[in-house]
């Protein structure tokens, strides 16, 4: 990850920063879980070696190679999770 300013180092919130390297850490355990190696995982998800290295180390990736990935990895359908929690604008519509 580059090492740019980020506001998460002093106060606990999400940032998009901390969020891929969360995302990045996430991705790599996956891999190394199933015993995959950084070259095995390019075979298997269609996505280049040096892609899959360059997402690793500095988190830089296009959306459809990341599909390919999750598709290879067996975690596809989390990706069906994105954008599903609706935005409360006011209290009345809060279902908690």
């Amino acid at each position: 990850m580059d090492n740019k300013f980020d506001i998460s180092a002093f106060v606990n919130v999400e940032t998009q920063q901390t969020v891929l390297s969360s995302l990045v850490d996430r991705v790599k355990s996956r891999r190394k879980e199933s015993k995959l190696t950084q070259k095995k995982l390019a075979e298997r998800s269609g996505v280049s070696y040096a892609s899959i290295r360059r997402f690793e180390e500095t988190g830089d990736i296009s959306l459809t190679s990341l599909l390919k990935i999750a598709h290879a990895l067996k975690c596809l359908p989390d990706f069906n999770l994105l954008f599903k929690t609706p935005i409360i604008t006011n209290l009345k519509d809060f279902k908690g």
